[in-house]
Formats: C-alpha cells, structure tokens, sequence
C-alpha cells in the first residue's frame, strides 16, 4: 500500500524559485568564460590547432560523463550531486584562473567537463518535484531564467577583460559564483521534498500509469537510502531479491550514496543498460538531427551575413542578440503553448520541428536581411519550444524515476551534435555560404519524416496501455 502524502506547497515553491536562480548564476558564469577561452590558449602560446584541440576537450569530456553523472544522481540522488558538481566545477574554474600554462590549462578543464552538469541534474530535480502537467511549464521557466543569464554574462566578462588580468579575474568570479550556488543548493528545504505523491496528471489518464498502478514520486535527495523511507517509497533495499521499482516501462533500482562505490556504480550501470536497451532510439535520433540542424543554421552566421548581405558584424551582433533574447522569453511560452495543445507533446514537437525546418529553409533562400530577420524571429521561439518537448517526451517514455539517467543521456546525444556539426559546416561552406542552413533543412525534413512515422507507434502503445489497465 502506498504513502500520499503531499508535498508541501510552499516548500516546493521555494525549492522551484531557487533552482530557477541556480540556473540564471550558472550559465551568467559560464558564459563570462567562453568567449575568452580561444583568446586566452593562444596566449599562453598554442598554435590555432592546439587552442582547438585544448577548447574541444571539454565537449570530449561532456559527451562520456553526461549519461553517468546523470545516472549517478539517481542513484545517489540530486541533493549530493548536485553540490558535488558545483563544487568539483568552481575547483575547475579555479584552477583555470590561476593557469599559466597549456598543461594547466588542461588540467583545470578536466573537473569542469567532467562535472559541469549541475543544469541536467536541476532539470531532473525539477522533473521530481512537479506533476507531468505543469513540467513543461516549469521546465520553460527554468530554461529561459538560463538563457537570460547566458545573454548577459558575455557583457560582464567583456568588461572585465578590458582591465589587466580580466581573463582570471572572469574565472575566479565564475568559480565564486558556483560556490554562491553550491551554498544556495545545501540551505533548500530538502526534508521538506522526501516525500511520496501521486502524480494526479498520471492517475487522471490510465494511459499514462505505470504497469504497477503505484507510480509515485519522490525527490531523491541522499537522504532517501534508509530503510524507512525506502519502504515508504515501495522500493527495493538494495541487496533483496525483489524486483525494483518500475516506472514509465523501464525498471530501476535506487542505492544509498553510503552504500560502496561498486554497488553504486552497478546501478549507474544498470541504468545506462536499461535506457540504452529500450525502444528510445528514434527520440534520441530526432535530438541529434535538429541539434546538428540548429548548429549549422548558427554556424556561419556571422560570415554568411558579410557574404549575402554586406552586414557589418556590429550589425550582426544586434540580430544575434535580439534572436538569443526572443529564444530566452519564448520559455515563458512553453507552458499557454502546452495548455493549447493540451499537453499532446508528440503532435507540439511535430509542429515545432516542421517549423523550424520551413525557418532554416527561409533563411537559406533569403533574398533580404528583412527575412533573416523574419527567420530568426520564429526561430527562436520554434527551437526553444521543440527543445521542451523533446525533454519532457524522453521524462514520459523513460520514467520520472531515471530523469537523472534520461537527461543526461540527451546531453550526451548532443555532444555528439556539437562535435559533428562544425564538421559539417566547414564542408558545405566549400560549395556556398548557404551550404551549412541548406544541409541543416534536408537533416529536419529527415526529423520530421522519422516523427511522421514513429508518432502512431507512440500512440497505438498508448492505446495498448489503457486497454491493459482497462481490463
């Protein structure tokens, strides 16, 4: 028989507006850095091969950890991992400010792409903490509180630069400011969020129950691994020979972060196995093709503008500003969006990506700046909306249980997208200054074509599972 209890509603209020602040801190940080990392390599001496290889380590680094960092905050839960990842990432940042040296340089990067997942795992709290209906919501919020703090970072980082040392003083700043959110992170409420709750979105629509009919939620925050609570929470001690819990169609286990490494890293193991067996593909591959399609849109802007255009790149900063700053309200979007749709992500995420495709395809062929503006405009709106979708899809199919495991997995995906993309830019910007938005189209049209055919199949397993729970 399982617990009802319910989260507090102003704890979790409390918990949701501070994760909103992390996330603003953490990418205001970030983006103070990066656009002075090429300058800085180079000057500590690198050729332009070597600054490439330096700068690429941390997208290396990111593709491999995401999935297990993720994974390990389910295991562990988000409370501990997170504040390991923001402390382990503000050592890195540290580290970095005080490199004078190609070798250190190196050595600062390694914590940095190995642990700078603290936005994936406040996804994944958030995913705890809130229903299936107000995720995409929540989830736009959070996203566009980041983007917001992603704009404005560059400014204050520019700035700095400007006086002596600016480059270390941006890195011991970032690093201060991962620990400004390490210790916002330990002073939330977590006692407050141990808790068991029916998702009553879920319990509301049987096609969306779990096979057990118990799909409860809990906020795992470390503190979830002794035997009451794990009782409480109908799940598995570790080390019994009862099946785990099971959610969305996939099976987990949780362990306690005292319980030893191995059993830990069994379970992130364990994990990792389970998603990457389970029928998820054609979600992950839709994320890869619209990823690398964003990517060559963004490219060569810049250079596709002084080509076509004759626009002065001050000019072009001003639309690529206005762009990033429409792509930072349209979050506040998701959810009327969402609501309209009634909450039918499937169909939102087709539309979205069929617009996104005519978009890239408007600014390939555009004859004027008026309509790259134009463009870009919608643009900004359509991407930031398919990139909810996609998310809160992968949280629907695998289970809220492994959101830690899911999300990090997308990011993984998306490394991927960022390591191939300019690979493909620079090849296709050999036959025209188009070429990279040209390829960035037929890559969509192939998203949009995979989504036509999988969709059905989406929603004739639902069919099946309203079927099951109505017998």
């Amino acid at each position: 028989m399982s617990d009802h209890r319910s989260l507090k509603p102003r704890g979790r209020t409390r918990i949701v507006q501070c994760i909103y602040v992390v996330g603003f801190m953490d990418l205001f940080g970030v983006s103070m850095i990066i656009p002075l990392l090429s300058h800085h390599v180079k000057a500590l001496g690198a050729g332009p091969t070597v600054a490439g290889i330096v700068v690429s380590t941390y997208g290396i680094l990111q593709f491999f950890s995401s999935t297990i960092v993720g994974s390990w905050s389910d295991v562990v839960g988000r409370r501990y991992s997170l504040l390991t990842c923001l402390l382990l990432t503000a050592l890195g940042y540290g580290l970095q400010g005080m490199s004078t040296s190609i070798a250190l340089f190196v050595l600062a990067r390694i914590p940095v792409g190995l642990f700078k997942h603290s936005l994936s795992i406040c996804r994944a709290l958030l995913s705890d903490l809130v229903s299936e209906s107000e995720r995409p919501l929540v989830m736009g919020h959070f996203n566009a509180a980041s983007s917001v703090g992603f704009i404005l970072g560059p400014v204050v980082g520019g700035y700095l630069t400007e006086h002596e040392g600016g480059f270390y003083t941006s890195s011991f700043t970032c690093a201060a400011i991962f620990l400004i959110n390490a210790g916002l992170v330990s002073m939330l409420p977590w006692s407050e969020t141990l808790v068991q709750r029916n998702d009553t979105n879920s319990s509301n629509n049987p096609s969306k129950r779990c096979h057990d009919d118990h799909c409860n939620k809990s906020v795992l925050n470390g503190s979830h691994a002794n035997r009451h609570h794990a009782l409480l929470a109908g799940d598995t001690l570790p080390g019994s020979k009862a099946p785990g819990r099971r959610q969305g169609g996939l099976r987990w286990r949780e362990v306690s972060l005292l319980q030893p490494a191995w059993r830990q890293l069994s379970s992130v193991g364990s994990k990792i196995n389970t998603v990457a067996s389970s029928d998820m593909w054609d979600l992950f591959l839709v994320r890869l093709l619209m990823g690398i399609a964003i990517m060559l849109y963004y490219s060569n802007f810049s250079l596709a503008m002084e080509e076509r255009f004759s626009l002065r790149p001050k000019t072009t900063g001003y639309l690529i500003s206005y762009s990033s700053t429409l792509g930072a309200l349209a979050g506040f979007l998701v959810g009327p969006v969402t609501q309209l749709y009634r909450n039918n992500m499937p169909a939102l995420l087709l539309h979205s990506t069929v617009l996104t495709c005519s978009l890239i395809f408007l600014y390939a062929a555009a004859p004027s700046v008026w309509q790259v503006l134009l463009s870009s405009t919608f643009f900004a709106i359509s991407t930031t909306i398919g990139r909810t979708c996609i998310t809160d899809l992968e949280l629907q199919r695998g289970g809220v249980q492994a959101s830690g495991t899911l999300i990090g997995a997308g990011q993984s995906v998306t490394a991927v997208g960022r390591v191939v993309a300019p690979l493909l830019s620079g090849l296709a910007q050999e036959f025209s200054p188009c070429g990279p938005p040209s390829l960035g189209v037929v890559l969509a049209l192939a998203a949009v074509g995979l989504l036509l055919i999988r969709i059905p199949k989406w929603d004739e397993r639902g069919m099946t599972k309203t079927a099951k729970h109505g017998n």
